[in-house]
């Protein structure tokens, strides 16, 4: 749809996000990217105008290679049409590289553990998995049966079609107020006078087939003053293909109408009812189609099209043959309720199909949704403890954070495309080659701006989901490991299939297998390793832990040695983000993407001479959680030994002052090749026959090693970790930072980089305003806040004054999330500092920022040294 006011801050957002130059492959320039995407918008990628009428390690997979080079070649030959032979006796050992890059790490699968299968994998069948539409639901399998919603609209006296969220369409509020991310969510949007609710429910009751049946309800009411209509579209597709039989378009008066019926591999024959006591009016329109993410297209074009011939805004009562996607239009009046219900496992004369129609609409839904509201209510207050330590306007932000969180959680299916090395290209051109064939269900940070897994947000997002429901999250964080190479690398961005694509233009979507990302997601091993030996769990859910964690030992040795290997620095214990631009000259500061944290400033002119002190943080965090994996298993061998031994030669406080600790301040920075002296101005530039003027980077002082003189959240990392001794001066150093108003305490949460930063809010190109140059981010908040409560329970000197700043932190951080919800509906990427904290960047943006249940209900880790 045609975009918004808010089009400039999607457009850096989402750039933000995307971005990356890695050293080893080309990438576009961000000028050119910027075009690339706005063109990508323009085409109509998920946008639409206004409706006119008109067990083995990686020493032994490297024994192994040798002999399955050959089978791999073969393979390799078929797979990408011989690219390879022309490659000369140079690039053999780049060939190797490639094909380690898409094969999978050979180890057993962590979805084909016993207890990921059976049961529970047929409890999670059906879900509201498509995180990018305002409802949509699928299966988690490949080709599934997909269903969702669509409305007409008005804005300006345009008529407007939603379908995909995004924030152009400028709905007052859409986002889900309960979800138990299994089998019930209520979710209310609000657009331009028009309200709507949808209910899910799902259960398994007698007679159905495979992953059970489940129901939508669709409250509808109108306050707009134009001709009192409301359009609502309801779509049934198969994504196999498989021919979809069209029911009746009839209304009964009160009964079940049978919209659809088809059959489906997994589940059976199935059928679609709609039934409603309302007076409504019914259309409908069949396609043949297996382009799923162009639903939007097929709806608008019938409906346009349909209007200019007959003066009426229907759908033509017009079936394609072998329609594969049944679209059914209700137009309503007056205020409505409108109950679908689909049976699976259905057969035309089994006797309890009228019973689960009945259970499923009308009176007896109202009954189960109620009891499944309660149900949810009771068991975030008994989860969260929340009655105990928030009033009621918390209570019900809380609860939409989180639900929030688990309604966006999706189901993907695809293949990530890899970069070649630079120089490569294949013979029909493309200069990627695809991941295999997987499947991800993960939580995404923002179902607008980022409906896909991102690796390191993923970690924060189970932070919460485990203590919600610890079997969702293994299920989660076994889906991202088995995605690991047989080099121990994970794709930070993962951008599966058709839907998926749609919502980004092609010149992002290649993944660079010498990009990292923060393990973050050991933050929740880490949870459940300490968990464990802290009798935290029931016994059931300790010993499937414990089977988890046994069988994930091998992948996460994997993807430590991974980090191990290619982001180590010039000296042993030292690590930087490798894959920085040395060759910028329009950048303030080279951004560090793979770090995640982006335009944070580092050393400005990199090198391999670099040292960064979060990555040491996160390596640190790393190993203590494989070693007590080990430990708790009792495995006794050397690689434990081996861990044991790096953990203690990271965590040793003297080596990384020595590295990192500037003594004057108590800040802990990063180490590298830099100045200070850096500035962007504007330049004449002959391009051709023409000249243009350019904001390039201009350098005034030559850089030299030394540490890089920037306090913001890189340099409390060791404290987010509990690396720092509870009676080192250190700590009083740390504590005098984060509360100094003119560096990073604020009446809104900790800003991401200091007032005093010689880059604090400036932009670090003509096109790329701050990101992380000083916003309040809640990830760090909750980091740092995790930290201050633990000092606050440590004996020591510093200890009241902890339990002070977090009290005091908590508190801004609660209010100012809570008041910005209720401002404006939604909650926020990141907060401004500047502008009384109030919410910027993308907004729906329900990722790390549902970390507030956290923290309101005082939920951290243990940290320990």
């Amino acid at each position: 749809m045609t975009g918004g006011g808010s089009s400039s801050t999607r457009r850096a957002a989402a750039a933000a996000r995307s971005r990356g130059r890695p050293s080893d492959a080309s990438e576009p320039e961000p000028d050119a990217r910027r075009a690339a995407a706005a063109a990508a918008r323009r085409r109509g990628r998920g946008d639409h105008g206004p409706l006119r009428l008109m067990d083995l390690s990686p020493r032994t997979l490297a024994l192994l290679g040798i002999a399955s080079f050959a089978l791999m070649s073969v393979a390799f030959v078929a797979y990408t049409g011989g690219w390879w032979e022309e490659v000369e006796a140079e690039g053999a050992a780049t060939l190797r590289t490639v094909m380690r890059s898409i094969t999978p790490l050979q180890a057993p699968r962590m979805m084909d553990l016993p207890q990921l299968q059976g049961d529970h994998k047929e409890s999670l069948y059906w879900g509201t998995y498509r995180p990018n539409v305002y409802l949509g639901i699928r299966s988690r399998t490949p080709l599934s049966l997909i269903a969702g919603l669509m409305w007409i609209g008005l804005k300006n006296g345009q008529y407007f079609l939603r379908h995909v969220c995004q924030d152009s369409d400028e709905l007052s509020s859409y986002g889900w107020t309960a979800h138990n991310g299994r089998d019930y969510g209520r979710q209310l949007l609000v657009d331009h006078g028009l309200f709507l609710t949808t209910s899910f429910l799902k259960e398994k009751g007698e007679g159905s087939g495979y992953g059970g049946d489940w129901a939508v309800r669709l409250d509808a009411n109108s306050e707009r003053s134009s001709d009192g209509t409301t359009h609502l579209f309801f779509y049934i597709a198969d994504e196999q293909g498989k021919s979809i039989a069209m029911g009746s378009h009839v209304p009964s008066s009160g009964g079940p109408v049978l919209l659809a019926s088809g059959s489906h591999e997994d589940i059976g024959d199935w059928e679609l009812y709609l039934r409603s006591e309302d007076n409504l009016e019914i259309h409908r329109a069949g396609f043949k189609s297996t382009s799923m993410h162009n639903l939007s297209d097929l709806v608008q074009q019938a409906v346009a099209t349909n209007a200019m011939q007959t003066g009426n805004l229907n759908l033509p009562d017009m079936t394609e043959d072998s329609s594969n996607i049944m679209i059914y239009q209700v137009s309503i009046k007056t205020a409505a309720q409108i109950d679908i219900v689909f049976l699976s496992g259905s057969a035309s004369k089994n006797p309890t199909i009228e019973d689960r129609i009945s259970k499923l609409t009308g009176p007896m839904l109202s009954t189960r949704l109620e009891s499944k509201q309660k149900e949810f209510d009771e068991r975030y207050d008994k989860i969260f403890n929340a009655n105990n330590k928030i009033d009621s306007k918390e209570l019900s932000v809380g609860r939409a954070a989180l639900s929030n969180l688990l309604g966006g959680i999706g189901y993907f299916y695809g293949q990530s495309k890899i970069a070649l090395p630079k120089g490569f290209t294949q013979k029909n051109g493309d200069k990627y080659i695809p991941y295999w064939p997987a499947a991800l269900y993960t939580a995404v940070p923002s179902r607008s701006f980022f409906p896909r897994g991102f690796l390191w947000d993923e970690g924060f997002h189970q932070l919460v989901i485990w203590r919600w429901d610890v079997h969702i999250s293994m299920d989660i964080i076994g889906h991202w490991l088995d995605l690991l190479n047989s080099d121990g690398w994970i794709p930070r961005e993962q951008i599966l299939g058709a839907e998926a694509l749609s919502k980004v233009p092609e010149e992002f979507v290649l993944q660079y297998p010498s990009n990292g990302n923060p393990p973050t997601l050991f933050l929740v091993i880490r949870d459940f390793a300490s968990g464990i030996h802290a009798k935290q769990f029931s016994d059931d859910e300790a010993e499937k832990i414990s089977t988890f964690l046994e069988r994930a030992y091998i992948r996460l040795n994997s993807w430590f040695q991974w980090f191990n290997s290619t982001q180590s620095g010039k000296y042993e214990g030292t690590f930087y983000w490798h894959g920085r631009d040395n060759t910028t000259t329009r950048e303030l500061n080279p951004k560090t993407l793979t770090s995640g944290l982006d335009d944070y400033p580092r050393a400005s002119h990199p090198n391999d001479e670099e040292r960064h002190v979060d990555l040491r943080c996160w390596m640190l965090l790393a190993t203590n959680c494989i070693r007590s994996i080990a430990e708790f298993l009792k495995m006794d061998s050397a690689l434990e030994k081996d861990y044991y031994k790096m953990s203690n030669q990271l965590s040793d406080f003297g080596t990384l002052n020595k590295f990192h600790l500037d003594d004057k301040t108590g800040a802990y920075f990063d180490y590298g090749n830099h100045t200070e002296k850096v500035r962007l101005r504007w330049y004449d530039v002959q391009d051709k026959d023409t000249m243009r003027r350019e904001l390039l980077r201009e350098t005034l002082q030559p850089p030299q090693l030394q540490l890089v003189p920037h306090v913001g959240y890189v340099s409390l990392f060791p404290f987010m970790m509990g690396a720092i001794p509870p009676e080192s001066w250190v700590l009083e150093k740390q504590l005098d930072l984060i509360s100094n108003t003119s560096i990073l305490w604020t009446d809104y949460g900790l800003r991401s980089l200091s007032r005093t930063s010689s880059v604090y809010m400036k932009r670090n190109t003509e096109h790329d305003p701050p990101y992380w140059r000083g916003a309040i981010w809640i990830n760090m908040n909750y980091m740092t806040l995790s930290a201050l409560h633990h000092y606050a329970h440590e004996d020591g000197p510093y200890k009241v004054r902890a339990g002070e700043l977090y009290d005091k932190l908590r508190s801004n951080l609660i209010r100012n999330i809570v008041q910005n919800y209720h401002e404006t509906g939604f909650f926020w990427e990141n907060y401004d500092q500047k502008n009384k904290g109030k919410g910027k960047g993308a907004r729906s943006f329900t990722g790390w920022t549902s970390l507030l249940v956290l923290i309101m209900a005082e939920s951290y880790p243990t940290l320990h040294r």
